[in-house]
């Protein structure tokens, strides 16, 4: 079941998961000095969602220039669209038979592929999930990841602001159900929006903070709420589904870039572009050069590139005797708007283009 949570009980979650709202600044434009591959024959396994994603093209980037200044081979692989799970079960079970030291892998579908983790991690090989937590999140080794929560809490506080006296009329666009990058993000935006005061501590991409939101909160301003699959053409049909039921909506979430331009395509067609404030999450070179047009207002920025590269290293260290890497890594998300607002700390787009990706 849903579950329903008003503008008090908002602001209660809030308060009780004590999210720290301050963007972390990543190291940023270099790779930080990778461990070494002493042994030959190590090899890396990389299984992303899609190939295409700019997101994902910077990952295997970030991936082959650690891989290749510690000596190792790096081997990829990707589902063919965002919830393909079918190929990237196919990918690990080929890695299993290739006999790969590590595999990183961003889940498509955090369930169902958790029994080719377990399968790949009792044949010995080192699983560290990257971007996207399992459900549950320790079926993996380790997590390098956004705190794709925090990521929308930044630009829920950020709108809360931005719309001053204006009461909000909202609507989602989101990723689909039971992915937990997506669940994160949207309940980060609601919480955030809550606007209530955070105490100094974060739950972060941890098993307790997805196991609190295994679903989508619901709020009461949020009058359209639709799944995109990130996707730009479907973020358009979903807008225009939204502005149909609604004409009044004057504040849209997306779940990423893509899916907030096919939203403006919609409102910009609807002569509402004036009316209607744009926030998102990713902060690739295409988002952010949205928020230098104006189309959106303010996105957090991740960093796929230092994902992949500690991910790399630490399947080097594992593979030369270390000890395999457990937990959760915060990779740092920074928010970037040329509209800063009293209280939540961002960067400009000028900051935003020197670390994007894409």
């Amino acid at each position: 079941m849903t579950r329903r949570i008003g503008r008090g009980g908002l602001g209660r979650i809030a308060v009780a998961l004590g999210l720290l709202a301050v963007a972390i600044v990543p190291q940023v434009g270099g790779l930080l000095p990778a461990a070494s591959a002493q042994d030959d024959g190590i090899v890396i396994g990389l299984i992303t969602k899609t190939e295409t994603n700019p997101f994902f093209v910077k990952m295997r980037e970030g991936a082959q220039a650690a891989a290749d200044a510690a000596g190792a081979e790096l081997v990829t692989a990707s589902g063919n669209f965002d919830g393909d799970n079918a190929s990237q079960v196919t990918a690990i079970e080929n890695m299993i038979t290739q006999g790969v030291d590590g595999i990183l892998l961003v889940p498509s579908d955090t369930k169902a592929i958790v029994p080719s983790i377990q399968a790949a991690r009792e044949a010995g090989i080192l699983v560290i999930a990257l971007d996207t937590p399992t459900d549950p999140q320790d079926a993996s080794d380790a997590l390098f990841a956004t705190d794709n929560f925090k990521a929308g809490v930044l630009i829920g506080q950020y709108a809360r602001a931005a719309m001053g006296d204006t009461e909000a009329i909202i609507a989602t666009m989101d990723l689909a159900p039971g992915i937990s990058v997506g669940v994160l993000r949207h309940n980060g935006f609601l919480t955030g929006f809550a606007g209530e005061d955070p105490a100094l501590a974060t739950p972060g991409a941890t098993p307790a903070a997805a196991n609190e939101f295994s679903e989508y909160l619901e709020d009461d301003r949020v009058v359209c709420s639709q799944d995109t699959a990130g996707d730009q053409a479907k973020g358009q049909t979903a807008m225009e589904n939204c502005l149909q039921s609604n004409p009044d909506i004057n504040l849209v979430y997306t779940i990423n870039e893509p899916a907030a331009f096919g939203a403006y395509t919609a409102i910009e067609a609807a002569g509402l572009e004036d009316q209607i404030t744009i926030v998102s999450v990713d902060g690739g070179c295409s988002g952010v050069e949205g928020v230098v047009s104006g189309q959106i207002a303010a996105t957090s920025q991740q960093y796929p590139l230092r994902m992949a590269q500690l991910g790399v290293e630490a399947v080097v260290a594992f593979a030369n005797g270390g000890e395999a890497p457990t937990g959760y890594t915060d990779t740092g998300v920074t928010l970037i708007t040329d509209e800063p607002v009293e209280g939540v700390p961002s960067e400009d787009s000028a900051f935003g283009l020197e670390n994007c990706w894409g």
